[in-house]
């Protein structure tokens, strides 16, 4: 396959900023400054360690409507680097990747290349040996099998809810892929030990952004992550940061919930959003069941029968 190339020592996996303006959750105002103030310092060790910058998805908290000093704020930044970007969930509206995002304005721009849909996209030439690149962005299916040249290593970019050992969500379960060796997440911001089933690792580094105001947290060190190949592990990189107390407000935790597992808030928040969106024969709805249900569940069969009942469709 035909493919760019770039020489460079690997890829440098910058997790979920969440960037926005209009700090979300319990973050203090300084939040637009401070997530670009991460951004900006992981690519400059990208051009240190001569690594290809990569922002697992969710690059925006907030999909469109995105004032224009953080949009020019970024296009300055992203200029000098034109990093890849994957489709995260909250780049998108109304669940697809449209013209009208913020994302969609940084790449008319030209200072990001979008990975937008499924499939490989690079080649590298590193002093550890060469490697294949591919990605899926959020609601597109991971590979069945993934090509390659003799001696090439493969790694593939997801922002899925993957099914690591200690998660609630598991939706995507870890198995061997045919022909790759690495699957790396966004998506999950709380990091996770690398898995290694048959010839193919997946790990999950976390995110750079600090969002919920928590106990656990307190003790999070947000973290960039580089992949190199024949690497056991990635290798973590934490990025600056300030104090806790400076970018939280000061007052009690609230309780912690028990017996609310993150991945069925997030799916009954995708369900909401679908619930006013039209959709041309279910197919939006369709492709949110297909990211989202569990295929060893019990429940899952009966959700897909009331759906093709609803929609008169098949899977």
């Amino acid at each position: 396959m035909n493919l760019p190339t770039i020489e460079t020592t690997g890829l440098l996996c910058i997790p979920d900023p969440h960037i926005a303006a209009t700090p979300p959750m319990q973050r203090l105002e300084s939040y637009m400054d401070d997530v670009l103030q991460k951004l900006a310092a992981c690519l400059d060790h990208a051009v240190r360690e001569k690594l290809v910058p990569v922002i697992l998805g969710d690059l925006f908290h907030w999909p469109r409507e995105n004032p224009n000093t953080l949009i020019v704020a970024l296009i300055e930044l992203f200029r000098p680097h034109h990093p890849f970007v994957l489709v995260g969930n909250h780049d998108k509206y109304q669940a697809r990747f449209t013209p009208d995002t913020s994302l969609a304005v940084l790449r008319a721009a030209d200072v990001v290349t979008v990975l937008d849909a499924p499939g490989l996209f690079l080649r590298l030439v590193t002093p550890t040996g060469p490697a294949v690149v591919g990605a899926s962005p959020d609601g597109s299916p991971l590979p069945a099998a993934v090509e390659k040249e003799a001696g090439e290593t493969s790694v593939w970019l997801t922002h899925h809810g993957i099914g690591f050992p200690d998660a609630e969500d598991r939706h995507v379960r870890i198995h061997e892929i045919a022909g790759l060796d690495w699957v790396i997440n966004g998506h999950l911001h709380r990091p996770h030990p690398t898995v290694v089933s048959g010839a193919t690792r997946w790990a999950n580094p976390g995110n750079i952004t600090r969002l919920k105001f928590t106990r656990k947290a307190m003790t999070r060190v947000p973290a960039a992550s580089v992949w190199r190949p024949g690497a056991d592990d990635l290798e973590h990189w934490p990025v600056p940061y300030r104090p806790f107390a400076e970018v939280f407000p000061d007052q009690e935790f609230p309780p912690e919930e028990a017996a609310s597992p993150e991945y069925k808030s997030r799916f009954l928040e995708g369900l909401s959003r679908l619930a006013w969106r039209r959709t041309r024969e279910g197919a939006g709805l369709g492709e949110f069941l297909r990211a989202n249900l569990n295929p060893e569940s019990p429940e899952t069969e009966v959700i897909w029968e009331l759906y093709r009942e609803v929609t008169h469709a098949g899977k």
